[in-house]
């Protein structure tokens, strides 16, 4: 009896080992794994990875005294030196890094492992994603090879290499914290984060995984936590390195259109199973879109075959077609599928939007109704300071006064629909209000004139009205 005991506590001693092993840290077979089952050990790693990561230093020549770019801190007709790091992607001595790190530059030069100096010219530059492509004369160079973004695990250990605060080749260690983040762009961001410390300096050095491979690019570091970095993922990398290295800038198609998010509640108000697809909120005009004959509350639930999770997920496919292609677009419109063909235009600067007058305020019931807002109408001189087009009637907003829309409207948004029904006046805009329930959900189409915008709202209807 006391064997049989013994044996089973060894068991699950063992078992138990074998779990907490796992836990620490030791992967499956092939990934490194420290001592005693612990974090691997990224010192092989680093050393095979170091001679790939450079130093790349950009200096700007100084602007005459007086200039207005001039900034405080620097001094007149004195050049001024900005560092970060970059990593060989090709022998043939192609180098990546940050678009931040390069933008602007008058010389950018390069420092690699074997403290060789080399003067670098910029291929392209992509900011959309904060990439850019360096070449040297050299040849015969160590490259990092790229990984796989995608089969990153949430935990899963890396480490970052880099040029912080001018130590050259640091090497931090952490794990990956999440995948898919957003800091700038929330349609093309999709940062890997982790806690292995980025700091300034490091912009545009791999980010390595335990088999040694370059999984992100360091680009940013949250300066309200600590141990809060972003890196681009690779395979966001290797689709723009292409287009950088065979024409020094990234061509992307463009629809056209203004998404809004599509929740459960506007799902069933528009009719779509589920709430996957991208809703369309507005249409540029002269666009892709609008030749296409898409229109607002349209959702687009596939292109070409592709199905579309959300509007993030839209403008990533979209974005990956060439300018000048063709896609068949699968849409519900008001409860319907329908297929339309679209010729992708190319994606740019749309230009900045004229500036627009804010609504004259004028007297109004000190009550809100049952949305929490007191309306008013929009007098035809302040539609012509606003430069509306014909088509777009509303009513404004003098104030809110309910809990539900103040973190969403302000004073001088205009209200041109309410779930669907126009609101030119404050007499269609009542009766649609007349209508709903309380607990009901009210989608407001609403158009902010500064900054210039198109939004949804979504309130909920209240019994009664404010004091």
């Amino acid at each position: 009896m006391t064997r049989v005991v013994l044996s089973l506590a060894f068991a699950l001693a063992a078992a138990l080992g074998l779990l907490l092993g796992l836990a620490a840290g030791g992967g499956p077979p092939g990934q490194p794994v420290g001592a005693g089952g612990g974090p691997p050990s990224f010192a092989d790693i680093a050393q095979r990875v170091n001679p790939s990561v450079v130093n790349v230093t950009v200096i700007e020549d100084r602007l005459p005294p007086g200039h207005p770019a001039l900034d405080s801190e620097a001094l007149p007709g004195v050049p001024r030196r900005g560092e970060g790091s970059g990593f060989i992607v090709d022998p043939a001595g192609y180098i990546l890094t940050n678009h931040h790190v390069v933008a602007s530059p008058d010389r950018i030069r390069v420092r690699l492992a074997d403290k060789r100096e080399l003067p670098a010219t910029l291929v392209g530059a992509d900011p959309s994603t904060d990439l850019a492509l360096l070449k040297v004369s050299a040849t015969g160079l160590p490259a990092l090879p790229l990984g796989d973004s995608d089969r990153l695990r949430v935990g899963e250990w890396v480490c970052a290499i880099g040029n912080p605060y001018r130590f050259d080749h640091s090497v931090t260690v952490g794990v990956v914290s999440s995948k898919g983040r957003k800091i700038y762009d929330p349609s093309f961001d999709a940062y890997i984060q982790t806690d292995a410390a980025i700091n300034p300096g490091n912009s545009g050095g791999p980010l390595v995984n335990a088999a040694g491979e370059a999984v992100g690019i360091s680009s940013a570091v949250s300066l309200q936590g600590q141990g809060i970095g972003f890196a681009i993922p690779s395979n966001v990398a290797r689709d723009v390195l292409q287009q950088l290295r065979s024409r020094g800038h990234v061509s992307r198609g463009y629809l056209g259109i203004q998404l809004q998010e599509l929740d459960a509640d506007l799902a069933r108000m528009l009719g779509v199973p589920g709430a996957s697809g991208a809703m369309i909120l507005d249409v540029v005009e002269g666009n892709a879109g609008e030749a296409a004959g898409l229109k607002r509350y349209d959702v687009i639930t596939s292109v070409s075959g592709t199905a579309i999770e959300d509007g993030d997920h839209l403008v990533r496919v979209i974005a990956g077609q060439a300018p000048g292609s063709e896609v068949a677009l699968s849409v519900v419109r008001d409860r319907k599928p329908i297929t339309l063909t679209a010729r992708l235009a190319e994606r740019g600067s749309l230009g900045e939007r004229p500036p627009l007058g804010e609504p004259a305020r004028v007297d109004t019931p000190g009550a809100g109704d049952r949305l929490g807002l007191v309306m008013e109408e929009l007098a035809p001189e302040v539609r012509d300071d606003l430069r509306l087009p014909p088509d777009r009637r509303a009513v404004a907003v003098a104030s809110v006064v309910g809990l539900s829309g103040l973190e969403q409207l302000v004073h001088g948004d205009l209200v041109l629909e309410v779930n669907r029904h126009p609101t030119p006046d404050l007499g269609a805009y009542r009766k649609v209000l007349a209508e709903l329930n309380p607990g009901d959900v009210a989608w407001l189409l609403v158009q902010r004139p500064r900054p210039a915008g198109t939004f949804l709202a979504r309130i909920e209807v209240e019994d009664g009205r404010h004091p």
